[in-house]
């Protein structure tokens, strides 16, 4: 009775904040929990405090962040009192986050790209108001395969994967599929690639929560059948001969949004001025990180015991696009390959939050009666980002027209036009309902 009624509590919460979130909207002129488009504008002056707090996880696409603080470019824009935190998972970071800092949390953090959503939405523990100030980068993130199914050589395609889990599960042993945060990107890809091959993920398989950098020892033990994760954990896992990479996520669905440069909506409306200037730092990194001649260096950053903590030689390679699968199969400069600028890769693009909010839906995370434009008015700051492109001087051809990419298409068939999501909606055979209480 005790976990009903707490979990009866978290959708209750659930559905207060998204009241909450459309509540706020209907207020002219609101963006992020109470800040002024006015305001922002006349915000040019000097950062009004020049601390922050910014947590992140040991992972590859959280460079630009390591590249910031290396280089001196919050010092740059202003910004000399930022800590740059690692947490040892993204439930530490969501925690963090909604401690803040004034109470030893954090203010901001790399983030999967999901979690300010559902976080302002009350959908996961405490409701906090987030605002996404950048992406931090385009696809990049792998799914991997123990060695237990070698032979099979599983890639895109997953019925044959999904007959052998079949028959693993009819022989009394449990099948595991493992992702970093529920409905996350990682839980989000590792879905739509089994459900897309005919397997349910909530009901032909174990989907379990494990963090990144615990990832290849959980193989290694048996405890998972496959995994979805960002580097340098995918690359560490064939290096260390216990499995293999299935696809880069980026061959489910090019150039796909991943993880958020995201803060706290409190701290962004109390300090425009220092949001924008942490977010030209984010921005002036990506471009760095995106430089080829640059890849080997911010491989060596990563790698130190301060950000990642792991060894050059499973960084390096996949940083630079050279990505050997652990099956025979080489390809050089990949066109999946993880992107920080090019492409558009830093703009948050409002469409993309879009396909965010409905896989969240098709897997029951979310309500259907979710006011999604609602929700993505009040989290996503694109405005913010804009100011910041013109402060630096950013050409204008890297600078979106639209806050739609538009049409967007999977591996698989599928078509997503943020003009009628509903319609992918339907077109999706595997979707469980949200259920309250």
């Amino acid at each position: 009775m005790g976990s009903k009624r707490k979990h009866s509590r978290s959708r209750r919460q659930l559905l207060q904040g998204l009241g909450a979130a459309a509540g706020a909207m209907a207020i002219p002129g609101l963006i992020s929990g109470g800040l002024t488009r006015t305001a922002l504008a006349a915000g040019k002056g000097r950062p009004e405090t020049r601390s922050a707090r910014l947590g992140f996880i040991a992972l590859t696409d959280a460079a630009p962040l390591f590249v910031a603080a290396e280089k001196g470019l919050f010092d740059k824009h202003g910004m000399t009192d930022v800590q740059v935190l690692k947490q040892s998972s993204w439930g530490t970071t969501r925690d963090n986050l909604v401690l803040g800092s004034p109470r030893g949390g954090i203010d901001g953090a790399h983030i999967l790209t999901p979690m300010p959503y559902l976080m302002t939405a009350g959908a996961m523990s405490e409701q906090v108001d987030m605002a996404i100030l950048a992406r931090l980068n385009l696809a990049g993130q792998c799914i991997s395969v123990g060695n237990e199914y070698r032979e099979l050589q599983v890639g895109l395609d997953t019925s044959g994967f999904g007959k052998a889990l079949a028959g693993k599960r009819a022989g009394g042993d449990e099948v595991r599929a493992a992702m970093t945060f529920p409905g996350g990107t990682h839980d989000l890809w590792i879905r739509y690639w089994m459900a897309a091959g005919g397997i349910d993920p909530d009901r032909d398989v174990a989907t379990i929560v494990v963090p990144p950098a615990q990832m290849v020892a959980n193989m290694r033990v048996g405890s998972m059948d496959t995994f979805c994760v960002c580097e340098p954990w995918n690359q560490q896992l064939i290096n260390q001969n216990i499995g293999y990479t299935a696809n880069t996520t980026g061959e489910l669905w090019h150039n796909h949004p991943e993880k958020a440069f995201a803060m706290r909506a409190d701290y962004v409306e109390a300090n425009p001025n220092a949001a924008r200037a942490l977010t030209m730092a984010v921005m002036e990194a990506q471009m760095y990180c995106e430089d080829p001649q640059n890849r080997e260096e911010v491989a060596r950053i990563c790698s130190r015991r301060r950000w990642i903590h792991a060894p050059f030689e499973d960084i390096v390679d996949r940083m630079k696009g050279h990505f050997d699968y652990g099956t025979g199969r080489v390809v050089e400069n990949h066109p999946d390959q993880m992107r920080y600028w090019k492409d558009h890769a830093s703009y948050p693009f409002r469409s993309h939050d879009l396909w965010f909010l409905v896989e969240n839906q098709r897997w029951g995370r979310l309500p259907m009666e979710l006011d999604r434009q609602a929700l993505i008015n009040r989290v996503n700051r694109e405005d913010i980002w804009r100011k910041a492109a013109t402060a630096l001087g950013v050409d204008p051809e890297d600078i979106p027209d639209s806050t739609s990419r538009g049409v967007e298409t999977f591996f698989d068939g599928k078509v997503f036009d943020p003009e009628n999501p509903d319609a992918y909606l339907d077109s999706l055979a595997l979707k469980h309902a949200f259920r309250r209480g």
